[in-house]
């Protein structure tokens, strides 16, 4: 695997922008479930449920136990807090933010009773990833620099110098930069050339470089569906989703690397390379479901998701400022924008993505389920849910702004190796009394790699409350999540068995949904 990631980075060479890397598989399939506050108030296990606006994303099936309209808006608020453990040295950093939970309408047709024949119509939007964090570590590194991926891209690419600087340069977001400020050159010792980044000087004499990563990410993924669902009798329910994702997204990251030995004629002191790319797309994807009622207060749900094909744009520009020393120890400053390579525009690249596919198989049980809704008094409910993560793929998008093909084919085989499937669980329950609920819920997702040695999951636990008297409701939730993960600065062929941040990241989330039915 480790060669198929080195092919990936020398394939960047030729390609317009490099923004498609393995953890993007990851950043556009790994998120919790997301949906009104009823819902995350009982974990998100709604595949069997129904009854909720929610359904739409997880079980369309669902929408079929509507028989009146419904409208519901659903704001939410965001506390993150991130501690990152790199090279033994812990940081802690956090970003607030507001996201949308699921607001749409819901069509209900046919009689009231049970038993009856009924049908639903839904359209609504969510925000099913809230991408808006910000993570930050540290540490002093003895073994390896940031600046030797620019050294090890420029030798491996075969671009010579002069092409590497004219304002087409085929590295013009990173080597060119590099070698522009000095951070690495050409070095022609011992009988033969080589490409060396200026803090290699420091590692081979036994010191040391203070290492610092801030990456800022801001946006998401949205989802528009619409929905529709059939109610044979009660007994059988069927229903379709058709979804509209779309993507917004921002991430700025920046790596500082300091001398940290005091010597100030060892040729470096420190740079700072600032990487900033916004992606944009939008696609579409399928969800098929259905709920069988095996007796009176069983229900049985299954739902197939189908991966959402994507269509990709991303824009990039970096910043570099090196500052190096003579022989005198005199320090000299070199500062350059990727926009002189790239003929003043910043790049871009178009591409395609395919999420991984998801199984969702559920059941609930549903105490004193009749028709007077007011003498019911609760339910607890549960879902298994599988995602092929390593299904994720990346494509050309027959744009002349999109990387080689042996590029895609190289970075989709490192993550059909990097990744696996995995389970992930669901599990809540209601208790009613009369226009008042109280809601508890709890969701694992399961760990996506598939080397045993990264571990990476996701726990919430959630609590909420509901009113619903005349057609209005409104539901409070408190969510307290806790995702452990890892996160590589870079990787390097030369030297192996890079170090990786390790993080966990707690968030408590405020959600609220207000709805009420109409023309009824």
């Amino acid at each position: 695997m480790k060669k198929l990631y080195i092919m990936i980075w020398v394939l960047l060479g030729s390609a317009a922008l490099d923004a498609q890397v393995p953890e993007d598989a990851k950043l556009f399939s790994w998120y919790p479930q997301n949906g009104t506050a009823r819902s995350l108030a009982i974990g998100g296990a709604m595949g069997s449920l129904g009854g909720d606006i929610s359904a739409l994303y997880v079980n369309p099936a669902g929408l079929g136990f509507y028989r009146t309209n419904e409208f519901v808006i659903a704001p939410q608020f965001a506390f993150n807090k991130n501690a990152s453990t790199f090279i033994q040295h812990t940081n802690d950093t956090g970003k607030n933010a507001f996201a949308l939970g699921t607001i749409g309408v819901i069509f209900g047709e046919g009689s009231n009773k049970k038993g009856k024949r009924s049908s639903a119509f839904s359209i609504g939007i969510s925000q099913t990833a809230n991408l808006n964090n910000r993570v930050y570590y540290s540490g002093v590194n003895d073994y390896s620099s940031f600046a030797e991926t620019f050294a090890e891209e420029l030798a491996k690419s075969g671009v010579s110098t002069s092409d590497l600087l004219n304002t087409l340069s085929p590295l013009p977001y990173t080597a060119a930069p590099a070698y522009y400020t000095y951070l690495i050159d050409i070095d022609t010792s011992n009988g033969f050339s080589q490409v060396r980044a200026a803090p290699e000087n420091i590692l081979d004499a036994g010191g040391s470089l203070q290492q610092s990563f801030l990456k800022e990410t801001k946006g998401g993924i949205y989802e528009l569906a619409l929905g529709g669902a059939v109610n044979t009798n009660d007994k059988w329910l069927f229903g379709g989703t058709l979804g509209i994702p779309i993507i917004d997204f921002t991430s700025t990251t920046t790596v500082t690397e300091k001398d940290a030995t005091g010597n100030t004629k060892n040729g470096f002191q420190s740079f700072d390379y600032t990487d900033e790319y916004h992606s944009t797309g939008v696609g579409f994807n399928a969800k098929l479901g259905a709920i069988y009622r095996p007796a009176e207060y069983f229900r049985l749900g299954l739902a197939l998701h189908t991966p959402s094909f994507m269509f990709l744009k991303d824009e990039r520009t970096t910043n570099l400022n090196t500052v190096v020393e003579d022989t005198s120890g005199n320090a000299e400053h070199f500062n350059v924008s990727s926009l002189l390579f790239t003929n003043n525009e910043a790049g871009e690249a178009n591409y395609r993505h395919f999420t991984p596919w998801k199984a969702i198989f559920s059941a609930s049980y549903v105490f004193r389920e009749i028709e007077n809704v007011k003498k019911q008094r609760g339910f607890l409910t549960a879902d298994v849910e599988y995602v092929n993560y390593k299904g994720s793929r990346f494509g050309k998008s027959g744009s002349d702004n999109s990387a080689p093909k042996q590029y895609y084919t190289a970075l989709n085989d490192v993550i059909k190796d990097y990744y696996k499937g995995a389970f992930n669980f669901r599990v809540g329950g209601e208790l009613k009394f009369n226009t008042f609920m109280t809601r508890l819920g709890f969701a694992h997702y399961g760990n996506p790699y598939a080397d045993k040695s990264y571990k990476a999951s996701r726990t919430l636990i959630s609590g909420g409350i509901g009113y619903r008297n005349k057609g209005f409701f409104v539901d409070l939730t408190y969510i307290h999540s806790i995702t452990k993960d890892i996160n590589y600065p870079y990787r390097l062929e030369d030297r192996s068995n890079p170090y990786y941040a390790s993080m966990k990241q707690k968030t408590g989330m405020i959600a609220a949904t207000i709805g009420w039915k109409f023309w009824e």
